[in-house]
């Protein structure tokens, strides 16, 4: 039987991953009573304390045992967390050497969302791949620049050491963990009474490009700027590196510090998200919303906007258009 430890850290923590969690792979081993076949998991909630307070004091969890009474477990779930995540680091420093010791003996850990700011401060992640939110990709990088940040993955799976993406894509991670221990037979049922879509395997179709800014390179920050508000015109670095009186290879070095895209991938995301406003929103076909955004190549527009979006302009307009909405 495989234990299961999932974690509860202090503060603002996630009560849909734990319970979410806990009920995932409890009904495997209801299912596999039902078969007359004895169960595959214990599942137990581990705190720092007896009792822990989430949300401002608004819920309590009284976990089974604390992180100290676990001599050795099999797998630990690292649920999300929010607000300052400093804070929420030292808040829960104490589960940090025993998550290191537990891995070190076998067992394999799993973030869910951003959990991954947890697990990334033990430093098994170091050189390995890893996702979370979306929305925290920046803070983690800065953060954790040692580890290689995939924000569009839904999962990964590295060397016993799993992440998901951000908030309900944990269950997709969670039905991930039901196949390998359990079988697919097992993860389809799994998906079918929870009703997850099993074969999702990004989160860049959710992403809102809101700009990279929070850096201190006031040039890059006047180039993202311009871009911003000229991307139906023709823009190229060198028109960029002369306006700005630096050379193209400064730019493209300073820009990728900056915001970790290339001058060439920043006015991709911001004609693609303005393309996805219009395909959302306006009328327009989609070869006028390619010709609005700056594009003048059909086969380009429609690639970039699949390896950014996953899917292709009309298929996101029939996903996502008010009219169709309605």
């Amino acid at each position: 039987m495989k234990h299961i430890s999932i974690l509860i850290p202090q503060g603002e923590t996630s009560l849909s991953n734990i319970e979410a969690t806990y009920k995932m792979f409890s009904m495997v081993n209801q299912t596999l009573d039902r078969m007359k076949k004895a169960p595959l998991f214990k599942i137990q909630l581990v705190g720092l304390n007896k009792e822990t307070a989430l949300t401002n004091g608004l819920f309590t969890v009284k976990p089974d045992m604390t992180y100290d009474e676990v001599a050795k477990t099999d797998l630990i779930i690292i649920p999300a967390v929010h607000g300052d995540i400093n804070k929420v680091l030292s808040d829960n420093s104490d589960f940090i050497p025993w998550i290191i010791k537990q891995y070190k003996t076998g067992a394999e850990v799993v973030s869910l969302c951003i959990g991954a700011f947890i697990l990334a401060s033990t430093g098994l992640l170091k050189g390995r791949s890893c996702t979370t939110h979306w929305l925290m990709a920046d803070e983690f990088r800065k953060m954790f620049p040692d580890v290689n940040l995939m924000p569009y993955k839904i999962i990964t799976d590295e060397g016993g050491i799993y992440t998901s993406g951000g908030a309900y894509s944990s269950l997709n991670l969670l039905l991930y963990l039901v196949e390998k221990f359990a079988g697919r037979d097992m993860a389809i049922n799994s998906s079918k009474i929870f009703e997850i879509d099993i074969e999702r395997n990004s989160q860049s179709l959710f992403i809102i490009f809101h700009g990279q800014k929070d850096h201190e390179d006031e040039v890059i920050k006047k180039a993202q700027d311009f871009i911003e508000h000229n991307y139906q015109g023709k823009i190229t670095v060198d028109h960029l590196a002369d306006m700005f009186a630096i050379s193209r290879r400064h730019l493209e070095r300073r820009f990728k510090k900056a915001t970790s895209n290339t001058v060439v991938e920043y006015m991709q995301r911001v004609r693609i998200e303005a393309a996805k406003m219009s395909l959302e929103t306006i009328r327009e076909n989609v070869n006028e919303v390619m010709y609005n955004v700056g594009y003048t190549d059909t086969k380009a527009f429609r690639m970039i906007f699949k390896k950014i979006t996953g899917l292709s302009p009309i298929e996101y307009r029939n996903k996502y258009s008010k009219d169709k909405a309605a």
